[in-house]
């Protein structure tokens, strides 16, 4: 008897997956698993929709499936996550990258023009913001900072994968201070999920990812952008500018106390889904 082919496993993982994670969700799944194993993308897939399947990718579409039916995120799974037109490596030592923070990269992108910018990453992760920013931010030297070793080590592989020149650093921001004037941009997306907020949130996310990424005491939300605040209004040029991607119910209370550290053009944008989530700003200099 003859293997199951493609065509029966992705009706069978869709059939097991959509109740779980909605029929658009379990597809998009499906695909990232084929192109992962196999190297097939949609086209390839129809194309092997006949063809029976080996006994070790059937015991490979398995071990995944077992996961996923833990909520444990496809990415952490697959080891990789594609974030601004890239293929980076991402374990649990690093948050998965989001759409959002798409956004705010393309914001920087555009806005930015000029070669030979300076820039600080701060809380880098995966790298993902500064390895996206060292590829489209023409001649730009980017610095990159984090406090996890283990998260470093990701970034420092998905830079040389994607031969990106970023200057590592492994720092507590907290304890960072970098030289005045050392900087044209600073961004950062840093922890900003109220512990309250743990409540609502899905078990993929609070079950996998690391919290000290994510989540900040509800006594003090804005406890990293208090910091990050004070690294920028010395370690930016005149006229710097700094990115922030924020907590939506934090937005009012962020933007004054962006403005009340002497920034100007202290902006409020919000995501594709309406939500207030990135606030730019520039430093003043008198």
């Amino acid at each position: 008897m003859s293997n199951p082919t493609l065509g029966q496993i992705t009706a069978s993982l869709r059939k097991t997956l959509s109740p779980i994670y909605g029929e658009g969700e379990a597809k998009a799944m499906i695909r990232l698993i084929f192109h992962n194993l196999k190297g097939w993308n949609q086209t390839q897939m129809i194309m092997n929709e006949d063809t029976p399947l080996s006994d070790y990718i059937l015991f490979k579409v398995n071990a995944i499936l077992e996961r996923l039916l833990k909520h444990e995120p496809i990415q952490y799974i697959l080891g990789e996550a594609y974030f601004y037109g890239m293929n980076l490596k991402v374990d649990r030592s690093t948050l998965i990258p989001r759409p959002e923070t798409e956004e705010l990269t393309d914001l920087i992108v555009n806005a930015n023009r000029e070669d030979d910018l300076r820039v600080l990453d701060i809380g880098t992760g995966s790298g993902a913001i500064a390895i996206a920013l060292s590829r489209n931010l023409p001649y730009s030297k980017v610095t990159a900072i984090d406090i996890s070793a283990d998260a470093l080590n990701i970034a420092t592989e998905n830079a040389k994968n994607l031969h990106a020149d970023i200057h590592f650093i492994e720092e507590d921001v907290f304890t960072y201070f970098p030289a005045p004037g050392s900087f044209d941009i600073i961004v950062s997306n840093p922890p900003y999920i109220d512990e309250s907020e743990k409540a609502s949130m899905e078990s993929n996310v609070l079950d996998y990812e690391p919290h000290g990424a994510l989540f900040v005491p509800d006594s003090h939300p804005l406890i990293y952008y208090s910091r990050i605040l004070e690294i920028a209004s010395t370690a930016l040029t005149a006229n710097g500018r700094l990115y922030f991607e924020i907590n939506p119910r934090h937005a009012a209370e962020l933007k004054s106390m962006t403005e009340n550290e002497g920034f100007s053009d202290v902006n409020v944008i919000k995501d594709i889904h309406g939500k207030a989530r990135f606030i730019t700003a520039i430093r003043n200099i008198k």
